[in-house]
């Protein structure tokens, strides 16, 4: 069939490879200049099963409703006139209860793991250069009570197949020297050696140059002005550079995704969460930090990637507000250089924000909802790069009509999902 990919990210770039891959004709449409100029340029870089855990949790509400009053705190939610806001958070809320947590916690590790495996494939039939390490990534606590908790917290990654290794503050020095001034404030931590990071916007551009390589279009500087549905089919989208005309369409506009979609009178329960990253060159190697690592007491990760570290944390319920000042990051910052003082060219960091298309569950959105040719691939949340692999490959399967390659309860886009607050169930 010919495939028209709304959204040139890395869950766009994926789809269409994914779907080439199959035989069809693709074409991506991308109002940036160039692929993954978004959310997939600056997040974390970390595909990371072992941070599986849904932030729809029992202790979401107070750290939400903390933030209203106190600075500095890692999620923070902003008062707006916005009704989706409300609509969402209320969605959000329901799914705040140790039981869902519990359970959309496993869906996502399923889809992460089984995402990282397709990854993998694609890595090794391809051979694309993205900074990769492979050496895992460590979460470690400041205090002997948060490491219990969180280690009882990982136990339920661990019974779904998780690897994991809890190590002393010792041990995480000797696996990363450039802790070793922080060595007092380390009470130990938990190694998942399977995880691993990579530059997100160098493999989404390197795919996207396989893609057309072998044939697929990749229309960048593109802006989609409309999309016309005809009863329960979409019958073609209008650009600025005229119309696109297809069998089938993927819509993959991460948080843009709902903007769109109501045009043609469908509701997607996905609001932007604003991220904040640092890129920060490293200016000597033998200091640096070579190991991922996340401060899961401030919740700041921090990753080697290259000649750079990335550094993110924070996340905003601010609409699609993308503007950001120095001082959003000064947080981040200071607790990066406090980890990893010597090496790094704190002076010349470059501040990034994006928005991320979060849906109340974290999960992703994948499947038909109610036209017939129009297939969501959309609301992976914080952990795209971690999830968008295996979303491609599961939508293509679902696109050709064959059974997808995990069970896909919970992320298929069914009535119960898409409820609105009053009439979903608790």
């Amino acid at each position: 069939m010919r495939v028209l990919i709304l959204g040139g990210g890395v869950v766009g770039i994926t789809t269409a490879y994914q779907l080439q891959k199959d035989g069809h004709a693709v074409t991506v449409l991308e109002q940036a200049p160039q692929v993954a100029e978004g959310a997939s340029w600056a997040n974390a870089g970390m595909i990371a099963p072992g941070h599986s855990f849904v932030w729809s949790s029992p202790a979401a509400p107070k750290i939400l409703l903390k933030s209203l009053f106190l600075k500095d705190q890692a999620l923070r939610f902003k008062l707006s006139a916005d009704p989706h806001l409300y609509s969402w958070s209320l969605r959000f809320l329901r799914e705040c209860t140790a039981a869902k947590a519990r359970r959309n916690t496993l869906l996502k590790h399923r889809l992460a793991v089984h995402s990282q495996s397709v990854l993998q494939a694609v890595v090794r039939e391809e051979a694309i250069q993205y900074d990769r390490t492979s050496a895992g990534i460590l979460y470690f606590h400041r205090s002997r009570q948060a490491l219990d908790k969180g280690v009882a917290n990982m136990r339920l990654l661990e019974a779904d197949g998780q690897e994991i290794r809890i190590v002393d503050a010792q041990e995480i020095i000797d696996r990363e020297p450039a802790l070793a001034s922080s060595r007092g404030s380390i009470a130990g931590g938990i190694m998942c050696p399977t995880d691993e990071t990579g530059d997100a916007a160098k493999f989404t551009r390197a795919l996207a140059a396989i893609v057309e390589t072998r044939g697929g279009k990749i229309g960048t500087s593109t802006r989609i002005v409309g999309i016309e549905r005809r009863n329960d089919a979409i019958i073609r989208v209008v650009t600025d550079k005229g119309e696109f005309l297809a069998d089938a369409y993927v819509l993959c506009l991460g948080a843009e995704s709902p903007i769109l979609a109501r045009k043609i009178g469908l509701g997607l329960p996905i609001y932007p969460v604003k991220g904040y990253s640092l890129t920060i060159p490293i200016v000597d190697p033998a200091l640096a930090p070579k190991l991922p690592v996340i401060d899961e007491h401030n919740l700041v990760a921090i990753t080697p990637m290259g000649d750079r570290i990335r550094v993110t944390a924070t996340a905003e319920f601010a609409g699609y507000d993308r503007s950001h000042k120095p001082s959003d990051f000064a947080f981040m910052k200071r607790v990066t250089q406090d980890l990893f003082p010597r090496g790094i060219a704190y002076d010349r960091a470059e501040m990034r924000a994006c928005l991320r298309p979060m849906t109340p569950d974290n999960l992703p959105i994948l499947g038909l909802r109610n036209i017939k040719n129009l297939w969501l691939n959309t609301g992976h949340g914080h952990i795209g790069w971690t999830m968008a692999h295996g979303s491609a490959r599961i939508v293509a399967e679902l696109i050709a009509g064959r059974a997808a390659p995990i069970a896909l309860d919970g992320i298929l886009p069914t009535q119960a999902r898409f409820a609105e607050p009053s009439a979903a169930k608790a």
